[in-house]
């Protein structure tokens, strides 16, 4: 943790759990043939190996970590919270932040939520396979500067380079803490959207009844879910999402209620506006079709600075409390 986080943060008392683990979802058969097969020396010394990858492959497991909160009254949360990460991320997103912070995950396990954190397909300890093989697609990587300048932290192109952060930027930027960031960052693809979101609706299966709070890419995968088991989405939280749901099913969500939260340096972005403007109008065809959807913009609240990592930000416990809030007023928290 930097020095500033130790000194400025007091120490929060111990989370009390009633139980914690883990499990893997989802996944299915894939046949892999036309391959070569070749020999692998798999330890230094040892014995060479024939490998044949033809064959049969379970593909597109996720995983998925429950921690439960020790209420003597029994849990607050009237229903699991479910947080999804985004693109080129994993379960990290929520469990703590760049420079030292606890995350969002004990925030609401703070206040009583369940909460089970997941790394979806292809990311993290979900499980991988022969994907350029079974998809046709190729892994997206980052380099350092890319998330700096597209993520709404640094000042433009060229932004990393200069070290030089959006006026009153929220992120903590400072090369130590944005290094850890760049630590949680996997590869990612363009072609497992399918998999990733049959990954999420075996999860839901499994949970029940939950609140799903679902970051960038992950907004695809909450919307369509919600759209897919609506009866198991007590409430849907969108933050910064980054695509939009099925718009022929809209009628799907007119029982859940939606909250979809944006940061700031919205308009001044290239991409952005467009990407906002587009949550917006689906937003507006779910409330035609008899839905709720409640969209915030920070800054008119109030809350200003904040990048495309929202859960990160120095001030992310205030937006969780804002989402908290909601959650509250939707009748899910006691």
């Amino acid at each position: 943790m930097p020095a500033a986080a130790q000194q400025s943060a007091p120490t929060p008392p111990p989370v009390s759990l009633q139980s914690w683990g883990s499990f893997h979802v989802g996944g299915r058969e894939v046949v892999v043939s036309g391959q070569p097969v070749r020999e692998v020396l798999f330890t230094p010394g040892g014995v060479p190996a024939r490998v044949d990858p033809n064959g049969t492959y379970l593909m597109g497991g996720m995983y998925a970590q429950y921690m439960i909160p020790h209420v003597p009254s029994g849990p607050r949360g009237q229903a699991p919270l479910l947080l999804w990460h985004g693109g080129g991320l994993t379960g990290v997103t929520w469990e703590t932040t760049p420079d030292g912070r606890e995350g969002w995950q004990n925030f609401f396990l703070r206040r009583g939520w369940p909460t089970y954190v997941s790394d979806a397909v292809e990311r993290g300890r979900a499980g991988w396979s022969m994907i350029p093989e079974q998809t046709g697609g190729q892994p997206v990587l980052l380099t350092v500067d890319n998330p700096f300048e597209r993520f709404r932290i640094g000042a433009g192109q060229g932004s990393f380079q200069r070290n030089e952060v959006l006026p009153g930027n929220q992120f903590p930027a400072d090369r130590d803490s944005y290094m850890n960031f760049m630590r949680q960052v996997v590869p990612r693809f363009t072609t497992t959207d399918a998999l990733t979101l049959e990954a999420y609706l075996a999860l839901l299966d499994r949970v029940g009844p939950s609140v799903v709070v679902a970051h960038s890419q992950a907004g695809l995968f909450g919307w369509r879910a919600a759209q897919e088991r609506p009866d198991k989405v007590r409430a849907l939280v969108l933050i910064e999402p980054a695509a939009i749901g099925d718009i022929a099913k809209v009628a799907a969500l007119r029982n859940i209620p939606v909250l979809m939260v944006y940061g700031d340096y919205i308009a001044q972005d290239s991409r952005w506006p467009t990407i906002r403007g587009n949550g917006v109008r689906f937003a507006e065809a779910v409330r035609a079709a008899g839905g709720s959807v409640d969209v915030v913009d920070l800054p008119e609240r109030g809350i200003r600075g904040n990048s495309h990592m929202i859960m990160m930000d120095r001030n992310s416990d205030q937006v969780a409390q804002l989402v908290q809030d909601w959650l509250v007023a939707k009748g899910l928290h006691r």
